[in-house]
């Protein structure tokens, strides 16, 4: 929503306790708005520690998840939960390259766990369609970041690799497991994961 010109010389016309009362009825109704707010003002921690902070909840709430509910589709619906709270923590902290480092360790930490029983496809779709999706976010990231990611991406190649139906699923879709090192993502990225949607293939 863009506003006018006679909107903001009409707000500006607000006594700061005004000002003061609107901004906190604001704030009440937005909770990213608020966190953010306080993040950037006041927050003794950094962006770094928060990640910390969530690179701990990740591997503690995967693992929780895993060991109370083997049915593949109840845990996937605590996965996105965790997924939610890295999209937050982004929100918050505008933290570019820990939405790529945060969401690769979902990833690895679902790959880490036992193979799930039942019809586990849909899981299996979810973690590929996110890789893809990293894949697209890290190459908008400085070169600079490509060493500390590695790490994770040949982690997560290697877990792929060895699961059989995900290995299986990743080959039809096209996903090349070349591509799971930063220096080799192709620039067209973008384009492919499009097309790959487009095709229906991430259903």
């Amino acid at each position: 929503m863009e506003y006018s010109k006679e909107f903001k010389q009409a707000l500006s016309t607000f006594t700061p306790a005004e000002k003061d009362k609107l901004i906190f009825r604001l704030l009440k109704k937005d909770k990213i708005l608020s966190q953010k707010l306080y993040f950037e003002l006041i927050d003794p921690e950094n962006t770094d520690d928060k990640r910390i902070k969530m690179e701990t909840y990740i591997v503690q709430a995967v693992a929780q998840a895993a060991k109370n509910h083997r049915n593949p589709k109840l845990f996937l619906q605590l996965i996105r939960k965790i997924s939610a709270a890295i999209t937050e923590h982004v929100k918050i902290t505008t933290d570019k390259f820990g939405e790529v480092s945060l969401n690769l360790l979902l990833i690895s930490e679902v790959l880490k766990q036992p193979q799930r029983y039942g019809d586990t496809h849909k899981l299996h779709i979810y973690l590929l369609n996110k890789i893809l999706r990293m894949l697209t976010l890290t190459i908008k990231l400085d070169p600079d970041y490509y060493i500390d990611l590695a790490e994770l991406y040949r982690l997560i190649r290697d877990q792929l690799t060895a699961n059989t139906q995900l290995n299986s699923l990743s080959n039809r879709i096209g996903l090349n497991p070349d591509w799971l090192e930063p220096d080799f993502i192709p620039e067209n990225i973008a384009d492919t994961y499009r097309s790959i949607k487009n095709r229906g293939l991430l259903r």
